[in-house]
């Protein structure tokens, strides 16, 4: 069972961790947009970046989609979609506040699906039952082809090994 920090407090993570080679499983999560419901991992005809985060409403996971939203914008060939467990109506609103539109934002409040079949479902402390801070690149077939889980919650990801990964894997 993975483990990552909450300002440097140890919490265990549930699910189904996973690695790079893995087959990414097909997740239904709930787009914030209009409520339907829409499948990230599995294979596709593009690549995929999918961001997972504790909750929108923190400034750190603000930040990181912002980032994302800018600068994965480019990138030809690649599906970027934000996870996380915000209600969809939350998430709908910090689009709207932030100008987010080049990005998919997606909620897996109904069910955990997501955070439990990607193994980033944080099991335990204050922040039990959102999600780690993780990144995961999936290639058209369905395989994980880079997988960042951030060893400290309240701290960003690596972008730039993260957008490198994701364009090497777009552009195969």
């Amino acid at each position: 069972m993975a483990t990552v920090t909450l300002k440097g407090n140890e919490v265990k993570l549930a699910g189904d961790e996973k690695s790079v080679g893995d087959k990414a499983p097909e997740i239904s999560v709930v787009k914030s947009d209009d409520l339907s419901d829409i499948t990230v991992g599995g294979a596709k005809d593009k690549a995929q970046l999918i961001i997972a985060v504790p909750s929108l409403d923190t400034p750190v996971c603000a930040m990181e989609t912002t980032k994302f939203n800018n600068q994965a914008a480019g990138i030809e060939g690649l599906e970027v979609t934000v996870v996380s467990m915000d209600l969809p109506f939350a998430s709908k609103r910090f689009c709207s506040t932030e100008g987010i539109e080049n990005l998919t934002v997606v909620s897996d409040y109904r069910n955990k699906d997501f955070a439990n079949a990607y193994g980033v479902l944080v099991d335990e402390g204050p922040l039990a039952g959102v999600m780690a801070r993780a990144i995961f690149v999936i290639d058209a077939e369905g395989n994980i082809a880079y997988k960042q889980l951030v060893p400290e919650i309240t701290e960003e990801p690596n972008y730039e090994e993260a957008l490198e990964a994701a364009k090497a894997t777009a552009n195969k």
